[in-house]
């Protein structure tokens, strides 16, 4: 019978093993990285793609992109929104994508907020309509928050947010169902084994469950997403960025109120397969605790990606709702 420390060495070589070669980033990747551009933020290099459009200058969209992956979520829909609205921005949140990812840091929603805040004022946007999925969801009720919180204090705003859409996240905590691997991630005790021993065939596993099964991403896109997870060794921090699901929970009332409070134009996207928010639960309490989103519900088989899964659906019903907001 081997030791605790044999097996634990074991368990050790095996993590080096699966932790090499180091990640490579694909022609595409290359491509997207190259077509945006860092800004400092604090002393962390942060990630960001900001095109200019053809579409109604006054219509700038700001993309707040989910867990575990980064702005390239959207590389789908990118040129539609480029051609339909003036300017398209969207910022890898610090800890994943391209951005940096520091280890032992406190991810935060408040502070990925402040980064987005920093960005626009960068680049000189003092108006924003908001287009978010999964944990930007969440970053997106905190901005609304302090939109809310300026207004009845009569502050200047320094951004104003003229409309939101959000798409599947876990918008409110009590329907959201996170996944065995997010619940393993959560444990600290077995969370350091569980992200040392994840490679890419398990990633693909895990992903590929929160995707249709008529809507699987491409073998090459599946290297792509984990390529961005690994990137800047963010697959070993991945227990520090998961701590957004129980800051939501923290701040359920804060940010299901920000919803609730909101003059804002809101507009929900769902895809109704989605093992993390089901539709039985999640969708019904949202058109009672949110009268005033609209909501869009997309075909059957379209899951948690609906970007990814059906990107031309979800930039129609967008461009749809855009069209309703009064600037």
């Amino acid at each position: 019978m081997p030791s605790f420390r044999t097996v634990a060495w074991l368990v050790a070589l095996i993590a080096v093993y699966l932790h090499w070669p180091k990640p490579h980033l694909s022609q595409r990747l290359q491509e997207w990285e190259n077509s945006g551009k860092y800004f400092k933020f604090k002393e962390f290099n942060v990630f960001y793609k900001d095109s200019l459009g053809s579409g109604d200058p006054k219509k700038v969209v700001l993309i707040l992109h989910g867990f575990p992956s980064s702005t390239f979520d959207w590389y789908k829909m990118w040129h539609g929104l480029s051609e339909n609205f003036g300017r398209v921005i969207a910022a890898d949140f610090l800890g994943f994508g391209l951005s940096d990812k520091p280890t032992g840091h406190s991810y935060t929603m408040f502070e990925q907020a402040d980064i987005m805040e920093s960005l626009m004022a960068k680049l000189g946007v003092e108006r924003v309509h908001i287009l978010a999925h999964d944990m930007g969801d969440t970053v997106a009720q905190e901005l609304i928050a302090r939109q809310n919180a300026a207004e009845k204090s009569k502050r200047k705003l320094d951004l104003e947010i003229l409309s939101v859409c959000l798409t599947n996240g876990g918008i409110l905590p009590e329907t959201h169902e996170p996944r065995f691997m997010q619940k393993l991630l959560l444990k600290p005790w077995i969370a350091p084994v569980v992200k040392r021993l994840t490679n890419h065939f398990i990633f693909k596993k895990s992903f590929g469950e929160v995707f249709g099964k008529r809507t699987q991403p491409t073998d090459d896109e599946f290297q792509d997403h984990w390529a961005l997870i690994r990137w800047n060794d963010g697959d070993l921090i991945i227990d520090e960025q998961i701590q957004y699901l129980p800051q939501r929970f923290a701040n359920r009332d804060k940010w299901v109120g920000a919803l609730q409070e909101t003059k804002i134009p809101l507009h929900l996207i769902f895809g109704p397969s989605d093992p993390i928010n089901p539709p039985d639960t999640f969708l019904k309490r949202y058109k009672m605790l949110i009268p005033h989103s609209g909501v869009t519900q997309l075909a059957d088989h379209i899951s948690h990606y609906p970007q990814l899964e059906d990107p031309e659906n979800v930039l129609d019903a967008y461009v749809k709702f855009m069209d309703t907001v009064k600037l």
